[in-house]
Formats: structure tokens, sequence, C-alpha cells
């Protein structure tokens, strides 16, 4: 076997398997359905929430494990993941991270107990850890460079808009004509379509970097240390932040984040990220606003999930409805970025992308009790929306600028893990503010002004990431509508 789409010196479409042709717009199939499922999770449990509250008994506490269990996996091992679609192969990895998330799905849609449905969303999370950065690294080999670079960082884009927004659309739907157990049996059919396109699809190169067995411990010390961390935000509900509780709780998780540094800067293996990868300026500035971006977001659909439902009063499937505006609005800034990207530099859209969800966050931020999906939801839902998608390409694009192509998988670990970590600690934080804003309180007032005060901090959070984006990414040559190796939405040179 010669060539594979794997290999950092081989040319995107050149490659064979079982004496074809690969075609790119088939590893286009599968990055797109894999990324679209991925995203898809990570919101179409959030309308269902009150129904698996009420099915399998959890508390109010436990209830959002269902989303931390899913992300912490997911981000902690992403890193992991990276390392292993290098070391072992980038088709390898993704079959067994489809597999996984498939089984784990099926498993989640049977559980009978709280305790089943968490593990299974751990599960999940451990499957989209290697299955997601696998399938970036093959999209970032496949489309080195150039307009066919561009437009499928676009579809990308699009597809992982679409996913994290059509997922409350979907949930909505799912959890009132069905069950909420859908929510879970939805992506095993995806998995399926994804396995069968990438087993036949994608050629089965050999790994894209070689060295010593994967960090292990590594992966364990940071995934451990973020869940305490969460843990310990999450529990300020019942013990305040200066608690011996907390206060014992947050020391160690530093600890732990501490030691993963220091097993990452001695170990003998093969360190689960070079911490000298952050030296690049794009790639430390694109994470950074990552993680901002990702804890905003995040939080703002958990936010406006309960206040469709809690505070105005709609069911499921119209909640899910009244996110159509906002995921179609994501799909719209995707598609936006993506013409713009021909002559605007990739940091300049990802400081108007934030500048704008920012403002739309502000806007949600002004959400009344006796408001109205047209007064209080739609404006700001397309702000939102457009901001969001204006974010998605560039944020890829940067992170990945000057990295090595041993180190790509590596490199797109590290992305997805940063949004997904910033997810479940910005859903911590602002979660535990909305909650001491709101108190002992369930009148739909109170509600009502606990989950706004969370949307304007969401708010802060993106203009910080508008901020660093301005200050830390350098500035970029302009590039050209007629360029032919157009670089704002391409790798640019190392800093």
């Amino acid at each position: 076997m010669t060539n594979s789409p794997d290999s950092s010196n081989s040319p995107a479409g050149s490659n064979s398997s079982n004496g074809s042709d690969v075609r790119p717009g088939l590893t286009l199939a599968v990055v797109a359905v894999v990324q679209f499922m991925v995203s898809l999770d990570l919101s179409v449990v959030n309308v269902g929430l009150p129904q698996i509250a009420t099915g399998l008994g959890f508390g109010a506490a436990g209830l959002t494990w269902v989303i931390h269990a899913y992300a912490l996996t997911f981000g902690g091992l992403l890193l992991l993941g990276g390392k292993a679609a290098d070391r072992y192969g980038r088709k390898r990895v993704l079959l067994l991270g489809l597999a996984l998330f498939g089984l784990a799905s099926l498993a989640g849609g049977f559980a009978r107990e709280p305790g089943q449905l968490v593990a299974a969303r751990a599960a999940q999370g451990i499957g989209a850890a290697m299955l997601a950065p696998a399938a970036l690294a093959l999209l970032t080999a496949t489309f080195p460079a150039g307009r066919a670079r561009v437009r499928a960082f676009g579809v990308w884009s699009a597809v992982n808009a679409a996913g994290g927004a059509l997922g409350v659309l979907i949930g909505g739907l799912l959890t009132q004509y069905a069950d909420w157990r859908w929510v879970m049996f939805v992506n095993v059919p995806m998995a399926a379509c994804a396995l069968a396109l990438a087993w036949r699809g994608i050629t089965a190169g050999g790994p894209a970097a070689r060295g010593g067995r994967p960090d292990v411990l590594g992966a364990l010390l940071v995934t451990a240390g973020m869940t305490l961390l969460v843990f310990g935000v999450v529990r300020t509900d019942r013990y305040a932040w200066t608690s011996p509780v907390t206060l014992t709780t947050l020391a160690v998780a530093l600890a732990l984040l501490a030691a993963f540094l220091r097993v990452e800067r001695t170990t003998t293996r093969d360190p689960l990220v070079r911490l000298g990868l952050f030296a690049n300026r794009s790639v430390a500035g694109a994470n950074a606003c990552n993680l901002l971006v990702g804890a905003g977001i995040a939080s703002a659909f958990y936010f406006m999930s309960l206040y469709l439902q809690h505070v105005l009063g709609r069911g499921p499937a119209s909640t899910g409805v009244m996110f159509l505006p906002l995921a179609l609005a994501v799909v719209a800034g995707s598609v936006l970025a993506v013409k713009l990207g021909y002559r605007l530099a990739a940091r300049t859209l990802l400081a108007s992308g934030a500048l704008l969800t920012a403002t739309g966050l502000a806007w949600f931020g002004l959400i009344a009790a006796d408001g109205s999906f047209t007064t209080d939801v739609l404006g700001p839902s397309i702000v939102v929306g457009t901001g969001f998608g204006l974010c998605l390409g560039p944020v890829v694009s940067l992170a990945t600028a000057g990295v090595a192509p041993h180190e790509t998988g590596t490199a797109s670990g590290l992305l997805n893990s940063s949004r997904q970590i910033g997810a479940s600690l910005g859903l911590a934080a602002l979660g535990a503010a909305a909650q001491h804003r709101t108190g002992h309180g369930t009148t739909p007032d109170a509600l009502n002004d606990g989950y706004a005060l969370g949307l304007t901090l969401g708010a802060a959070l993106l203009a910080a990431a508008a901020l660093i984006a301005l200050t830390v990414l350098r500035r970029t040559g302009r590039p050209t509508a007629r360029s032919g190796n157009n670089r704002s939405l391409a790798p640019a040179a190392s800093d």
C-alpha cells in the first residue's frame, strides 16, 4: 500500500486503496458525518433533561452530569485521541472511535438508572475523543492548501454548527413525539453510516508519527483534574466558595493539573502534548479563544432551553423549533466566513464573530419573565448564530497554523479539547452563578433572573475572546479573492 492520506507528503486524491484511487469527496463526507454526530451529541440532550430527570430519578445536581460526563471525557481525552491518531493511524483510530460511540449510544438508550446513563455518556465522550481528532487530521491532510481547503473547512464548519444547533431541535422533537431515549438511539445509525463510509473510502495508511508509547498517565491526570474542578464548582450550590470542602476540592484539582504539566515535561513516553506547541502564538491564541467561545455558547444553549420551558412554558418540541433560527444563522455565518475568508485575515473574522456573538448574548441577557419568542428570543438568536458561525472556520485554521504535519492530530485534539473543556467549565461556573442569583426560588421571575445573569456573563466571555483574537493572534497578510493559495483559512507560517 502506498501514499495514504495519513502521509504528510502525499497529495489529496492520489492515494490508493485496494487498487482504486481514494476520492477526497468521500473523506469529506466521512468527516462531515462524524462532526455532525459529535456536535449533535453536545446539545441533543438539553431539551430532554426534564424528562430524563423524571424517567430515571435524577436529582437537580446530578442531572448536570448528563452533560458533564460527555464533555469532560471528550475534552480530557482528546489530546490522547489526537496522539493516538498520529501514532497508530488515523483510519484505525477513527473506526474504533465510531464503534465505541455507537455502542455507548445504544447502551445509554437502554439505561434504567442514573449511573448507567452517566456511564454511557462518559463512554460516548471517550469514543468522540478518538474519532473527532482523527477525522479533522484526515481533513487537514487531504486538503493541504488553496481554495479546496477553504471549501473543505467551510463544509466542516457548517456541519459542526448545524449539529450543535440542530441538536436542540432534534432533541425536542424526539423527546416529545417519541421518547427521551431516542436522543441516545439517534446516534446509532449515524455511527454505522460513518463507519461504512470510512471503511470503504479512506485508505488505511501508516502512522503520521512514530515514537514511544502515548502518555496515558497524562491523559488520566488532566481528565481527573478537570472533572474534580467542575465537581467543586458545581457543588458551590451546597458548599460556599470559602468552605473547606470547596477549597479542598479545588486545591486537589489544581494539584492534579500541575502534576499533568510536570508529567508532560518529564515523561519518557511520547508526551500527550508537546508544551512547546504553545510557543506558536497562533495555536495558543486560537485555543484560548476556543475555550471562551465554548464556555459562552454551551451555557447559552443550556440557559435558553430552560428559559423557554421553565419560564415561557413551552413544550420540548416547541422549544426545539424555536432554536431553528439560531441553527440556520450558524450555518449562514459559516458560509459567510468562507466567502469573507478570501478577503479577510482569519484573526479578523474570528474577532468579528466573537464580538457579534457577545452582542447577541448580551441581548439574550435582557430576557423577561413575561417575554415572548418574538421579543426576547428571535432577534438575539440570529445575532448569536451568525457570530458563532463566523468563528468556527477561522479558529480551526489558526489552531493548526504552522504545525508540523506529524503533529496535526495533536493540534486537532487540542482544539477540540479546549472547546469541550470550556463548555463544561463555563456551564459549571455560569450555572453556579445563575443558581446563586436564583436562590431557592422556583417562580418564573426568580428563574428568569438567574438565566439572564448566566447569559450576560457569557457575553463577557465572548468579548474576552475577541480581545484575545486582536491582541494575541498576529496579523497575517491580507488574502485576495483571486489567490489560488488562500491563507486566511489555511495554515499560516509558523510564528
